[in-house]
């Protein structure tokens, strides 16, 4: 007889137990008495470095002052309008440079379109035109409050509070208020691609699922290799999963879920770090390169499946109700949700400069994705913390609570398209 380690025997037990509750119920087995399918999952951990840093080459700003999907610091709206009586005397040409200043939040080009004299290289239209403001009659006082915190008009408005959130001075402000007074005259762009109501939508046409076009699928591969890797516990995926393409034909789709054992919701990667490290002992933490590979294997494996997560039983409600609520959570010093990119009502289907800002629905079956402007996949956690770090504000790490309840919220928003995995973007 072959003598077996405490360890081994302890995941062969624990093996059995995971294969002989994947069986379906059978009449003589029911319902009521069948085994629930529960893997194994390491929980005493985390499944993301700690502490978090940011990646190296992301933007080093300090952002603590202001909201993230974890906590509410923001400086509040003002209550009233700044009362102005004289007028405002700035520097129009100190204006003209502050609002294609970059550094500044992406300029205030990044939504209007600002007239010849405020440029006309790719701007935006999340905003109205303001070619023409200094026609409109507006008086100083709006003008300077619409800047400093248009808040105090429109409580839920997309116009960041340029003053309130300290990303302009009020002798700076002054001065774009003597800019927008200029601005008489409809804007000439020099061709129609400058033109954001002419500029047509970007489609995407790449075969993603070719490795001649998208490097993402190289990984798949790997992913292959990592399935026979026999970790410090005596075992490898396909130790218990022999046939991939069977045991996880659908199961991508159904991700994440509301996991009790963690009493959080569950994607895929956190599953990946757990469930190897309680199985082969691997310690694969999310967003490394063994976990994205398995992450985009086990999606790939899953292409064409319709997705579909529960978010009717209880704590799976109440995980995606507070995602809803996190995603038009204002956050950072730019003082955006989610929404306010997203939702055709707001930012959605509009230009910001020359990104494409697409709805919620579309923007989920094709991660992780291939970043071409970053030559490096995304999972969806990482686009997440991105969109934190664009707007100003501190991401959470990877395994964040807030995370899976948005990553919820945002997969149930996706119900019915089909997995297409790896995708290449932008």
């Amino acid at each position: 007889m072959i003598q077996r380690g405490p360890i081994v025997c302890a995941l062969a037990a624990a093996m059995s137990l995971w294969l002989f509750a994947r069986l379906p119920t059978t009449a003589a087995q029911p319902a009521s008495t069948a085994r629930v399918s529960v893997a194994p999952l390491e929980t005493e951990s985390e499944a993301a470095p700690r502490p978090w840093r940011r990646y190296p080459d992301w933007p080093k700003r300090d952002s603590t002052g202001f909201s993230t999907l974890a906590v509410l610091v923001s400086p509040a709206p003002p209550s009233a309008p700044r009362r102005i009586t004289a007028s405002i005397l700035g520097d129009a040409a100190t204006g003209q440079r502050l609002v294609a200043d970059r550094t500044r939040g992406g300029s205030c080009l990044a939504c209007h379109v600002m007239g010849s004299a405020g440029g006309t290289d790719l701007p935006g239209n999340v905003g109205p035109d303001l070619s023409e403001i200094g026609r409109l009659g507006r008086d100083d006082e709006w003008l300077f409050n619409y800047v400093y915190d248009a808040r105090v008009y429109h409580p839920d408005t997309i116009m960041p509070p340029w003053g309130t959130h300290g990303i302009f001075t009020e002798g700076e402000i002054n001065d774009i208020v003597a800019f927008l007074k200029t601005l008489k005259a409809p804007a000439i762009f020099k061709q129609s691609l400058d033109d954001p109501q002419r500029r047509p939508p970007p489609a995407e046409r790449r075969d993603n699922l070719d490795p001649l076009v998208n490097p993402g699928m190289w990984v798949v591969d790997r992913a292959q290799e990592l399935w026979k890797l026999v970790g410090p516990r005596g075992a490898a995926c396909a130790t218990c999963h022999s046939e991939p393409q069977k045991s996880f034909a659908a199961w991508a789709a159904s991700m994440p879920k509301w996991e009790p054992r963690l009493a959080k919701v569950l994607g895929v990667e956190e599953f990946v770090t757990r469930h190897a490290r309680m199985t082969t002992g691997h310690d694969w933490l999310m967003e490394s390169a063994e976990n994205t590979a398995l992450a985009v294997y086990l999606r790939y494996l899953a292409n064409g499946s319709p997705i579909q997560v529960d978010i009717e039983s209880g704590d799976a409600k109440q995980a995606y109700e507070r995602g809803a609520n996190l995603n038009a959570r204002k956050l950072g010093q730019l003082n955006f949700s989610c929404l306010d990119c997203h939702s055709p009502d707001r930012g959605a289907l509009k230009w910001i400069r020359g990104q494409w800002l697409g709805e919620q629905k579309g923007q989920l079956d094709h991660y992780p994705t291939w970043r071409t402007s970053q030559q490096s996949i995304w999972d969806i956690r990482r686009r997440f913390q991105w969109c934190q770090v664009a707007v100003w504000a501190d991401e959470l790490p990877p395994d964040a609570n807030e995370y899976g309840d948005l990553e919820l919220y945002l997969t149930a928003k996706n119900a019915g398209l089909k997995l297409n995995v790896p995708g290449i973007r932008h």
